[in-house]
């Protein structure tokens, strides 16, 4: 059997513990979506027509159902390429972690890809953000962040050279880095802001241009109230949740 007979098997057996009172685009919505958990990230679904023609559902009754699991977020369509599960992964906004920590504790392996590592004098906003002169130099960090080897986020970090001398000190981790130096952050400040994706960040990304970022600026501080880092992140917004909790 092969995975695309088996996943229409799957959604097939899915189907018919549906409740029946309901409408049919809705419960193949359902039936999908447990079919793409079982693909997993990125795995390709069949084809609206491959789908219509096993099921003996109407074309309009399956396109109906896909673009409701892409507007939840739970499968990725693009014109002219194949369906596939979408990967999602939540960051918690109430904790200081690094991206590292973050996606293993969701039980995703991460991984980078470096772009630059550079001793470089700050642009304006790192100078000011980080509170040095533009004389001073600061070590900056660019590389793609992935999770299970899907790129999620385009990342720019920006350190003051006298806290971290080089960026080869650097490897899956900065916070890692910065806590055999002594210089771990105890609190931070994040603002988020949502943008479109350029072409050359959809190339990176995986994605098409002109898909959702949601862009953080994070900044950093020592226990002393030195500023430590500044980050600005670019998240592929078809692939990161934020979550927070409230209490009450």
């Amino acid at each position: 059997m092969t995975d695309r007979d088996a996943i229409i098997a799957h959604v097939e057996g899915a189907l018919g513990r549906e409740d029946a009172t309901q409408p049919l685009y809705r419960r193949l919505a359902r039936a999908l979506a447990d079919a793409a958990g079982q693909a997993g990230p990125d795995g390709a679904l069949p084809s609206e027509r491959a789908l219509a023609a096993a099921l003996g559902i109407s074309r309009v009754t399956v396109r109906r159902a896909l673009d409701d699991l892409a507007r939840d977020g739970r499968v990725t369509r693009r014109q002219g390429a194949r369906t596939t599960a979408a990967l999602r992964v939540e960051k918690r906004l109430s904790a200081l972690t690094g991206f590292s920590d973050e996606l293993r504790g969701r039980g995703a392996v991460p991984g980078q890809r470096w772009l630059a590592r550079q001793i470089v004098l700050p642009t304006p906003s790192e100078a000011m953000a980080l509170q040095m002169s533009p004389a001073d130099r600061i070590v900056r960090l660019i590389r793609v962040r992935t999770a299970d080897g899907q790129p999620l986020a385009l990342e720019r970090a920006a350190v003051p050279q006298a806290i971290l001398p080089s960026g080869d000190l650097v490897g899956d981790s900065l916070y890692a880095a910065l806590a055999r130096l002594g210089a771990s952050p105890v609190r931070g400040a994040q603002r988020i802001r949502a943008g479109i994706m350029s072409r050359a960040e959809a190339e990176v990304l995986g994605s098409d241009p002109g898909s959702p970022l949601l862009i953080v600026e994070r900044r950093c501080f020592l226990a002393d109230g030195r500023p430590v880092e500044f980050t600005e992140t670019r998240y592929n917004g078809e692939r990161y949740d934020f979550l927070t909790e409230l209490g009450g």
